[in-house]
């Protein structure tokens, strides 16, 4: 097949010295995780080509370590003999009923696929190409960012991304094509959070097509700020209501009113009040778990006070505890 050993290992995923009976087994479990059959269309072209690979890389390394057994079966368990008479050969010349024997021997599944994805003819030379190059480069990611409010993270949503990828056709020129694929955005993702569409990036000939990765950004919202798993409410109080009384309504990325209140105490700078389990939905988490919403309350005081204004609060404050 024209090919180096080496290359046929790796195809396979087995050592050098690997017996027929570990060929086999090897062979079976990747035909059966790259059968095109079992691949959706995104996929189906990946699988296609490395499907061909494996069957080729397994007939190679079976003729290689198998010929002798095979020839004999053929020949009633003779030894084949050298062209010009005398002993046993140490190598065999293939002949048509070998390859008709090879192909009705038990034990070599690869010879079912044979009529379809065969090496022989020029598609399937051109897709064992393109994987053998491909063991070690792929196309390089097609890389989106997949923009999201605050509202979207903390109710989950569907979001449908339209990109444009490089084709390459069936003459080999590239062109350039529309996609548009839906991602299912999880209550509680995080921005950096990456989702991969396999196979749905550029294709380059002699590569494998690369991925769609999409990356989850974060839009900044005008109430919340997001840190962790926890959302953060900065309210600022005037002095005289941190002094007096004040209270505080909003509603929270899901919709609900939440009030706060502080008649009966004294608003310090730098108070926090934690709401527990109203935060962003934690995915790790089954049952519904959340983070926490923390309101941080900033006083804000006057740039500047009147004399009689000085006196007032001297006299007001003069007996109050610190």
């Amino acid at each position: 097949m024209g090919n180096p050993p080496e290359l046929y290992h790796k195809i396979l995923n087995i050592p050098k010295d690997t017996s027929p009976q570990e060929i086999r087994a090897a062979y079976k479990n990747l035909v059966k995780k790259w059968h095109p059959d079992k691949h959706p269309p995104s996929s189906k072209p990946e699988a296609e080509a490395r499907f061909k690979a494996i069957s080729e890389a397994y007939e190679a390394l079976l003729d290689q370590q198998e010929n002798r057994a095979v020839f004999g079966l053929c020949n009633d368990g003779r030894a084949g003999e050298r062209a010009g008479g005398g002993g046993v050969g140490p190598r065999m010349e293939r002949t048509r009923s070998d390859d008709l024997c090879m192909r009705s021997a038990p034990g070599t599944p690869a010879r079912e696929f044979k009529k379809v994805y065969s090496s022989g003819n020029s598609g399937g030379r051109r897709a064992f190409a393109e994987f053998s190059s491909s063991i070690m480069r792929k196309a390089p990611p097609l890389e989106r960012k997949l923009e999201c409010t605050l509202e979207e993270l903390c109710r989950g949503c569907k979001k449908e991304v339209k990109f444009t990828r490089d084709v390459v056709t069936r003459n080999g020129s590239i062109v350039k094509k529309e996609v548009s694929q839906t991602v299912v955005v999880k209550p509680g993702w995080k921005k950096g959070k990456q989702v991969v569409f396999e196979g749905m990036g550029d294709e380059r000939p002699g590569c494998l097509p690369a991925d769609a990765i999409f990356t989850v950004s974060e839009k900044k919202h005008p109430t919340f700020k997001r840190v962790g798993n926890d959302l953060v409410l900065k309210a600022e109080v005037p002095l005289v209501s941190a002094l007096t009384g004040w209270s505080l309504s909003f509603r929270l990325l899901s919709g609900k009113k939440v009030s706060l209140a502080f008649q009966d105490e004294v608003i310090r700078p730098g108070l926090e009040k934690v709401i527990r389990g109203e935060g962003m939905p934690i995915p790790e988490h089954k049952g519904g778990a959340r983070g926490d919403l923390r309101v941080k309350l900033e006083v804000v005081f006057p740039k500047e006070l009147t004399c009689e204004q000085r006196a007032g609060l001297a006299e007001i404050l003069k007996g109050s505890c610190c």
